[in-house]
C-alpha cells in the first residue's frame, strides 16, 4: 500500500483541523459556573470595596468605581516581563467584550486604562490578565489568559460602577 504526498497533506490538514476545533470548543468563564462559596464582598475595613467574585488573586487589585471612559486598577502584582490588562463587559453571566487593555511590564498601581467604550452605572464588569504573545498589540484571541501559580486559576476580578 503506497501513500502519495496528497494524502499526506490531506491527513496533516484534517489533524490540524481537529485539533483547532478541539482547542476553540472550550466554554468561555461564567459567573454561576463560579461556586457561591467563592464568593466576597470586600467589608470596610479592607482598603479595597471591590465585590471580587470568584476565585481571589494577589496578582491583581481593583476596586468598584465611577462609570466613565477609564477604569483605574488599583495594583498588578505580576514579575517582569508583564501582562496585558484588559477590562471586560459582564453579559447575564459571561464575560463579553474587551472595552480596552494595557500592556504592564511588572508590578505596578494606579493603571489607568482607556476604554473603546464607556462603561455604565450600575453595571458588572471584569478585570482580567492576558499573557503576552510579544506581538507588541493585545489580541485576545493569541494572547493566552494568565494563570496564577499560587491558586491555579485564571487572574480574573470583578466591579461594579456607579
Amino acid at each position: 500500500m503506497k501513500f502519495s504526498t496528497g494524502s499526506f497533506i490531506a491527513g496533516v490538514m484534517l489533524g490540524v483541523l481537529l485539533a483547532g476545533a478541539w482547542f476553540l470548543s472550550g466554554n468561555p468563564p461564567t459567573l454561576s459556573s463560579l461556586s457561591p462559596s467563592s464568593f466576597s464582598l470586600a467589608t470596610s475595613t479592607e482598603s479595597s470595596s471591590a465585590i471580587q467574585l470568584g476565585q481571589k488573586s494577589d496578582a491583581l487589585s481593583v476596586s468598584n468605581q465611577s462609570f466613565g471612559a477609564t477604569v483605574t486598577i488599583e495594583s498588578v502584582t505580576v514579575p517582569p516581563p508583564g501582562v496585558w490588562v484588559a477590562v471586560r463587559e459582564v453579559n447575564g453571566n459571561t464575560l463579553g467584550n474587551v472595552l480596552g487593555a494595557e500592556r504592564v511590564a511588572g508590578p505596578r498601581s494606579n493603571v489607568s486604562i482607556s476604554l473603546l467604550r464607556n462603561t455604565e452605572p450600575n453595571h458588572l464588569y471584569a478585570v482580567e490578565l492576558y499573557r503576552d504573545d510579544n506581538s507588541g498589540a493585545f489580541d485576545p484571541f493569541a494572547n493566552s489568559t494568565y494563570i496564577d501559580f499560587d491558586t491555579g486559576n485564571r487572574v480574573i476580578v470583578y466591579f461594579s460602577t456607579n
